[in-house]
Parts: structure tokens; sequence; C-alpha cells
């Protein structure tokens, strides 16, 4: 590995059997653009540009790393979300691609007024730091993790937004004040999925932010649902990410409750993924 040619050829020869091709091929494109801030264009026209010794050790430690199955994201410490840069370190969930779509459903909803948001489960703030980029209005995010809310903290000044955050266990607190959006991502993958799950998810991520057991799937949407019922004002939102398994349970419990106006919506792979109910 001498040239900016070989770092691919090198990438692909190292990693294969772990990751499909085009799973390599965008890893070495986010390791480029991080390691020499080469574009795709970029890195084709310096192809034949030589190495120094330093970068060549930068690109042989990412690939080490990669073949114990670290994301991509934690390696880089950092990920695009909505257009959006974001820290991403162990211990807080990485963006998903399922979740831009959330995001943008509630954008184009919104666009018209000022509202209150309110991002329950925030993470790394993805989804309630694109809103506050997006929207007018106040944004709020809560979470349980300590590490979640550091994280969250820098991602809000990194992107230059008001958000306020708050320590909150939705669980076994009540929560407070009125709110015209409340969006939630929580916890929806069954412990019996995990057999299924990829191992750079199951050995990096955080399970709190991923597990629910299965004897109850839906504890966070119905603790959440039921909270909303009496801090949503008069025609408010809530908007869910859910287990595609659950979409029709999640509308049931949702109509229970006194939601109308539910509306279920797939994903970029036709997957049930999201619910949108109004509170009259």
């Amino acid at each position: 590995m001498n040239k900016v040619s070989d770092i691919l050829s090198f990438f692909l020869k190292e990693l294969k059997g772990c990751y499909t091709e085009n799973e390599i091929r965008s890893m070495f494109y986010i390791s480029i653009e991080h390691i020499l801030n080469y574009s795709k264009s970029d890195t084709i026209i310096s192809s034949n540009v030589e190495l120094k010794e330093d970068l060549k050790i930068s690109f042989i430690e990412i690939v080490e790393r990669l073949l114990k199955r670290e994301p991509i994201q934690y390696i880089m410490m950092e990920t695009t979300f909505y257009g959006l840069s974001f820290f991403s370190r162990r211990g807080v969930l990485i963006p998903r691609s399922e979740t831009e779509e959330l995001v943008d459903w509630i954008i184009k909803d919104n666009e018209s007024s000022e509202k209150r948001y309110l991002d329950i489960g925030t993470g790394s703030a993805c989804i309630i730091v694109s809103l506050a980029k997006n929207l007018q209005g106040s944004f709020y995010g809560i979470d349980v993790s300590p590490n979640a809310l550091r994280e969250a903290k820098q991602n809000i000044i990194r992107n230059n937004v008001d958000v306020i955050l708050d320590k909150v266990d939705i669980l076994i607190s009540d929560l407070s004040g009125n709110w015209d959006i409340i969006v939630s991502n929580p916890p929806y993958v069954l412990e019996s999925e995990k057999k299924y799950m990829k191992k750079n998810v199951l050995n990096w991520e955080p399970e709190i932010a991923l597990f629910v057991e299965d004897s109850d799937p839906l504890i966070f949407y119905r603790i959440i649902a039921e909270q909303a019922t009496k801090v949503l004002n008069k025609n408010g939102i809530l908007y869910f990410e859910i287990n595609e398994s659950f979409g029709q349970k999640t509308i049931d419990m949702l109509d229970k409750k006194g939601f109308v106006n539910i509306e279920l919506k797939k994903d970029i792979n036709d997957k049930d993924r999201m619910v949108k109910a109004i509170w009259k």
C-alpha cells in the first residue's frame, strides 16, 4: 500500500469474508474522506499520490478495527444524518437511515408554524437536532443514559441549534409540559431477534437502546402514548419509529387510548416502520 490507488485493494483483500463488497467500498470511501479529506472524484484524480507512512498506519488501524466488527461510525467517531454531521461514539446508538425517513415525514408535516417538540429517548439527538435545524419552534430531548446526553449536548453545539436536554426515565417518570409534537424511536428489537443481528451491532451498540423483552414488546410505546394523552396539546401529533412486526398492534394500542387519524407508513425498503397519530 504505497499510493492512494492501493488503499481500496487493501480494504477489499483484508476485509473479504467479513463484509460484502458494497459494504467494504462504502467504508473505504468514508475512511478516505476522514483521513485524506478526499471525495470520490478526488480519490480518482489523486490515485497516484504517494502515501506517507503515518497515513498508511492510519488505514491499517482502521482495517484492524473493522476486522473486529467495530462499526465504522465509532472508528471515525462521527456520522452523517439528514445532511448533518454528528459525533458517534460507543455507548450511543448509531443513527439509521430509516430514522431519517421519520424525520423527513415530521419536517414535511410541520413546516408551516412554530411548535413545541419533544424527543423521547433522544440518544445522539439526531432527530431533535435535525428538526431544530429545519423547523421553527422550541425543541427538547430526554434520555435515561448519561452517555447519550453527553453526546447529544456535543451534537447540539456542533450543529449550532437550540435544544434543551434533560435526564428522564420514561418508564418511571411522568412527563410535564405542553407539547405539539412528541417523537420517539424507542427500543423495539425483540430479545429473540438477537440471533439474527450482525456482530457489528450486537457486540458494539448499547443494548439499552435496542432491545425489549419478547413478553412486552410495546412497553415503551404504551407508556409514551399514555403519557402523551396528558401532555399533548389539542391536535398534537405523536410520531413513532416501530418494529415492522408490530404495526397493527401499535395502531390498535393508539386507537384504544383515544388517538385518531392513525397512519402507518412504510420505509424505503417497504417495511412498516413509522406511525403517526393525532390527539384530539
